[in-house]
């Protein structure tokens, strides 16, 4: 059976590709699950730092392949997330653990729309297409956006698109904090992947802590948070090498540990 995810390692970023582009990167269970390994491999792997999620093809995904995955989906016994597996959208289980870079083009709905506001940057072609359909469907967006898609764009901007089913291009996308950055089509996927690479490149513990923090929820309680995960990463053998690099004007190898 052909695999709907491809994966390649480049130093330390993971590259996730959705494959499946004879149907529009549409996600049936076998993609779900596939995806969920990858997200998996990459929380658990330590010389994985940075997660790249692109698509073959030319389209990011039309989202959820309702004629495979429709029935389980309306018997509530759809497996998104496999043993093994980790929540892409971070929704029935924890989050990944480390930053994950996105690189659109073309269509880019429902799912594919969740999975880019849960990630931390998003890199998107000009072409790109964006749409949360599920209020089309009778159904409601279910991977984050209703929790998501407010606090970027505000709740009266996210609500335009939530509630309508409409469409929006990559500018207006830009304009909402939807997406980081617009670039020609063809440039997305090299853009994403220099930005993964930087951020691979700086301290992996030091990476972490700042992922878990600006995601906390408990604004209040985090603010004690901040300074307990301060404290941990002075303890590591990669602050040394930071401070070493930035006296000697050098580049640090930072090592995780």
């Amino acid at each position: 059976m052909k695999t709907r995810i491809t994966t390649e390692t480049r130093g330390h970023v993971f590259l996730i590709g959705l494959n499946r582009p004879d149907k529009m990167n549409a996600a049936d269970e076998q993609m779900l699950h596939e995806l969920s390994l990858a997200y998996g491999e990459l929380d658990r792997n330590p010389d994985l730092r940075v997660g790249l999620v692109f698509a073959h093809g030319d389209h990011f995904t039309a989202g959820l392949d309702l004629n495979d995955v429709g029935p389980k989906l309306a018997a509530g016994k759809l497996q998104m997330v496999p043993e093994g597996g980790l929540d892409p959208w971070g929704m029935s289980t924890r989050q990944v653990s480390k930053p994950v870079v996105m690189a659109t083009k073309g269509t880019c709905f429902t799912l594919g729309v969740e999975l880019a506001l849960a990630s931390e940057i998003v890199i998107a072609a000009t072409d790109s297409k964006f749409a949360q359909l599920e209020v089309s469907r009778g159904i409601m967006p279910f991977g984050g956006a209703t929790l998501r898609f407010p606090k970027a764009a505000g709740h009266a901007g996210a609500m335009r698109y939530l509630l309508t089913g409409d469409s929006f291009n990559a500018e207006q996308a830009l304009k909402m904090n939807f997406v980081t950055e617009v670039c020609e089509p063809g440039e997305e996927f090299a853009i994403a992947l220099t930005v993964a690479e930087k951020i691979a490149s700086q301290a992996p513990l030091a990476v972490q802590a700042t992922l878990a923090s600006a995601r906390a929820t408990d604004a209040e309680a985090e603010k004690t948070q901040v300074f307990r995960r301060l404290a941990a990463l002075m303890q590591t053998k990669d602050v040394a090498r930071g401070m070493e690099a930035f006296v000697t004007k050098q580049s640090a190898k930072f090592e995780g540990n």
